[in-house]
């Protein structure tokens, strides 16, 4: 399809929310593909993993066990749901306190909240608790029962990595059920239309995450990117892989000794990029307790990064809490 045939494509279920005074300014040029070390699941090894993490804060992921024919079936059905009328998935879909499991959103992965850039991106921001208990799924009967199964692998790939991790870290055995909660995980299903303008944006602007872990599985075409030694670096797309990067909560959880990574998302000019992405977090009430922090629980770290939104734009993170 060229850049014009899916500009037009995109106009039906796409909220044309850029114009010349919204957009950011362009992305500054991006380096060479970095070279992203390989993690195997099924032989991990605690040292080597927690080097990655302190120097990168982002690996390669092989051996995980996720079948492909399932990655493709949930990239699948959820462009299916995204390529519904723009008015029928905001009208279905965009409502954050109806309670429902699966969210609509356009122009920010924050639901509900309005950042300073518009990203162009839309997606799915769906509950892996509201996904089992089915409450309110009408959307989709099919992406329910194909996010169990996806929920059941990406439950157990963030379970085996946070073991080794904690093995690493030395952290209390005690501690780790509310170190990482993986019951209360969040999938976002992302789509970055292509743009025939995509110098003039960004599919998503640079930020870290506020999760202890983020599961990326990514389609073919591209376009995510991490900031290393203050450059702008290419993670490529590998068949059969997974992205995995540390976040927000395990760079405190460590005490700044894993790497919360920076990272944003290219627009892309000629293809339509998909990517699932999985975020785990601790239980809301779990106190961390650093040297580099003052003591905070994960609800509060999630109330000020609300507040921050709204009140500046933009995410302020860890530096709120840092003493």
């Amino acid at each position: 399809m060229s850049a014009a045939a899916a500009a037009d494509a995109v106009d039906q279920s796409y909220p044309p929310l850029l114009s010349s005074a919204a957009m950011p300014p362009p992305p500054p040029p991006g380096h060479e593909p970095l070279h992203v070390p390989l993690i195997d699941l099924e032989n991990l090894e605690p040292k080597r993993l927690g080097d990655v993490c302190r120097s990168l804060g982002l690996f390669r992921l092989v051996n995980h066990g996720l079948p492909r024919e399932l990655s493709d079936r949930v990239q699948a059905e959820t462009r299916r749901i995204l390529e519904m009328p723009f008015e029928q998935k905001r009208a279905e879909m965009s409502e954050p306190d109806a309670g429902k499991p699966v969210v609509y959103f356009w122009g920010t992965p924050a639901v509900s909240l309005s950042l300073r850039s518009v990203n162009w991106v839309e997606g799915l921001h769906v509950s892996l608790a509201g996904i089992r208990s089915g409450d309110g799924l009408d959307c989709s009967a099919s992406l329910r029962s194909l996010m169990e199964e996806y929920g059941k692998h990406m439950v157990r790939i963030v379970k085996t990595l946070f073991e080794s991790m904690a093995l690493d870290l030395k952290l209390d055995p005690n501690l780790l059920d509310s170190c990482m909660d993986p019951s209360n995980g969040i999938f976002r299903m992302y789509r970055y239309p292509c743009i025939p303008k995509a110098q003039s944006c960004l599919g998503m602007g640079a930020h870290t995450d506020s999760s202890v872990l983020t599961v990326v599985d990514q389609d073919d075409v591209g376009g995510l990117e991490i900031l290393h030694d203050d450059s702008w670096f290419h993670v490529m797309p590998v068949a059969n892989t997974l992205i995995v990067n540390t976040g927000d909560m395990l760079q405190a959880i460590s005490n700044d000794e894993y790497r919360s990574v920076e990272h944003r998302v290219l627009a892309n000019g000629t293809k339509e990029r998909m990517s699932l992405c999985f975020f785990v977090f601790p239980k809301e009430d779990f106190m961390i307790r650093s040297s580099s922090y003052r003591e905070f629980t994960y609800s509060e770290f999630k109330a000020q990064v609300q507040e921050d939104i709204k009140e500046t734009g933009d995410k302020v993170g860890l530096k709120k809490f840092r003493l």
